[in-house]
């Protein structure tokens, strides 16, 4: 079910205080970083050059955050799935030890290439990929400039070609929306997958 909010989700608490977000830009692996909240991913400034990730978070709730900024790229979907591959290795989530972790790692990389994949279709290209973990959910960001609204196209027909990247996380994912700032172009376009047992 599609929801459209102002807001992050509140069902797993407050975001922690005190932390600043290091979007796209270059804190070294092991680095504190806190995740940003929607209004920060959304405004957050792109750093010019190669894309870099920012550190794990170290924070209490076992967070885990990585940014990757995709200014100055070709090639974004495959790049979006390596960098999210090798969270995901980093992680502990690959290689999967059951099939059931192995299925939950590739329903996150499927849904990152739709994310970015409709950035890129409807939106003038992604701007930053987020990934946010913690010990109950994976939550996926893709943060563009398009003023459209994802939806999934209704009805579905599974025969016919396209239209199928909203339909997909729909059903894929526990929840997404779509976090957009007043007076600021674009809008982050998030989906949170339960992290597998």
């Amino acid at each position: 079910m599609s929801t459209t909010r102002p807001y992050l989700p509140g069902d797993r608490g407050p975001e922690p205080s005190g932390g600043s977000g290091v979007p796209g830009g270059g804190a070294p692996e092991g680095d504190v970083a806190a995740p940003p909240s929607g209004a920060q991913a959304a405004a957050a400034s792109m750093p010019t050059g190669s894309p870099e990730a920012s550190g794990p978070s170290g924070s209490p709730g076992g967070r885990q955050v990585r940014r990757l900024s995709f200014e100055d790229q070709s090639g974004v979907v495959p790049l979006a799935r390596d960098f999210t591959r090798q969270a995901l290795h980093a992680w502990g989530w690959l290689p999967a030890a059951t099939a059931d972790r192995r299925a939950a790692a590739e329903d996150v990389l499927l849904v990152v290439s739709e994310l970015v994949t409709n950035a890129c279709l409807h939106a003038e290209g992604p701007d930053q990929l987020g990934i946010v973990c913690d010990n109950k959910v994976i939550r996926l960001e893709v943060t563009d400039r398009g003023a459209g609204q994802p939806a999934p196209r209704t009805p579905h027909r599974a025969g016919r070609p396209g239209g199928h990247g909203m339909f997909i996380v729909q059903r894929l994912c526990l929840d997404w929306g779509v976090v957009r700032v007043q007076g600021i172009a674009g809008k982050t376009v998030w989906a949170e997958l339960g992290v597998p047992a």
